[in-house]
């Protein structure tokens, strides 16, 4: 569990007596991630391959619902789990360790946690999974239109490619009132609870992956209808727009949905206010990464508590990437996910480093509104992503 700075509630200036116990609701599927990283270089074949670090931890949507939680949202989870010691793992982390509302979840007797190994390199990571499809609870409904795979295999927060054996969570019949949902967009798929939560009040952030259909239709996302935001990366922004700019295809989105969020990667974010015309781009802060798993999920955490929030959009890119910077310097998709107690460390060292630009600085300030005058130094010790030690 991460160590965190205590009684800080992004929404506790927002909240009232008749708002929703839930801050954010998600679903999908938890991988156990196996993730390697300090490789020299991508693994060759008949060749074995030493990592200079190894962490676990749970992955898949897991990802962000820790960072969610983290970042002080009461977050709510739907998703199966196997009744093996990685499912046992992954609930009692996620539950206990990171304090995440499972009473929506089910664990599936005989079936196994789906696993993905991955191996970080050169900025960049490759991953193999495995799982099999896990059986709906009675009653769930089933996704309409056709057939695809319901999330990432590896903690991106990304579509699996098509004909993947992806696992698919348990879609709630009802999803639990809340003040925002996430949901991940494929083509040709759509998901009941998705328009049940916007229709319940729900603010709905959706991601995307890649269309291996190759059409890139917005209109094969029927889902998009109930978004409030839509945050592609800007290779699938410019092909679902048929632009050649990713902040072009930002305020071409803009048109379908209201706030439309396109990542840039090292360049940072650019996003549109479809209701007011207002646009803000803020670059991405240079860290030295260790392992990128699951940064874009840990952005939208990011990203999704400025909204709920009210903050200034700009500043809601700057958290956002800031969070994913964070992320990046630590192992493990979930575990990565910083805290407040991270934040408010950075944010102390990073105003004492004398070769800091003061405008880039300045960019951060609205954090002295949220955090303690005082943190602990950085760096702080992190959780340790593994499996099997005890206290």
């Amino acid at each position: 569990m991460s160590t965190d700075t205590p009684g800080i509630d992004p929404l506790q200036a927002l909240r009232a007596p008749r708002d929703p116990a839930c801050d954010v609701f998600l679903t999908g599927p938890v991988f156990l991630d196996i993730i390697f990283t300090g490789l020299d270089s991508a693994p060759v074949r008949g060749t074995e391959s030493w990592a200079r670090g190894m962490g676990s931890s749970p992955g898949g949507v897991a990802n962000m619902a820790t960072a969610l939680a983290r970042l002080g949202l009461r977050t709510s989870l739907a998703a199966a789990f196997g009744d093996d010691h990685y499912g046992e793992y992954c609930w009692d982390a996620l539950e206990q360790g990171e304090g995440i509302d499972l009473s929506m979840s089910h664990t599936v007797p005989g079936w196994h946690s789906p696993v993905t190994v991955s191996m970080a390199y050169e900025g960049e990571r490759t991953m193999v999974s495995h799982g099999h499809e896990a059986p709906a609870p009675a009653g769930a409904p089933v996704s309409t239109g056709t057939t695809a795979p319901t999330g990432a295999p590896a903690s991106t927060g990304t579509a699996a490619p098509t004909g993947a054996a992806a696992p698919v969570p348990a879609f709630p019949r009802c999803p639990p009132r809340a003040r925002a949902a996430i949901a991940s967009l494929a083509p040709g798929r759509s998901e009941p609870w998705v328009a049940t939560a916007a229709r319940n009040g729900a603010m709905v952030f959706a991601d995307v992956g890649w269309d291996e259909t190759g059409r890139w239709d917005l209109d094969a996302l029927p889902d998009l209808a109930h978004c409030e935001a839509f945050l592609p990366n800007a290779e699938e922004a410019m092909r679902y727009t048929r632009t050649d700019c990713p902040r072009a295809a930002a305020h071409a989105l803009a048109e379908r949905v209201p706030l439309a969020v396109v990542t840039l990667g090292a360049e940072g974010a650019y996003a549109v206010d479809g209701r007011t015309g207002v646009a803000a781009a803020v670059p991405a802060i240079e860290v030295e990464a260790l392992d990128p798993t699951g940064a874009g999920d840990v952005f939208v955490a990011g990203f999704v508590t400025g909204t709920l929030a009210d903050w200034p959009l700009a500043d809601r890119l700057a958290f956002a990437g800031l969070t994913a910077a964070l992320s990046v310097q630590e192992f493990g998709g979930s575990l990565s996910a910083p805290g407040w107690a991270e934040i408010a460390a950075w944010w102390q060292l990073i105003r004492t480093c004398a070769s800091q630009d003061p405008a880039a600085l300045e960019r951060y300030a609205f954090l002295d509104d949220l955090l303690p005058t005082t943190a602990r130094a950085w760096p702080l010790r992190r959780a340790v992503p593994t499996i099997g030690f005890r206290p």
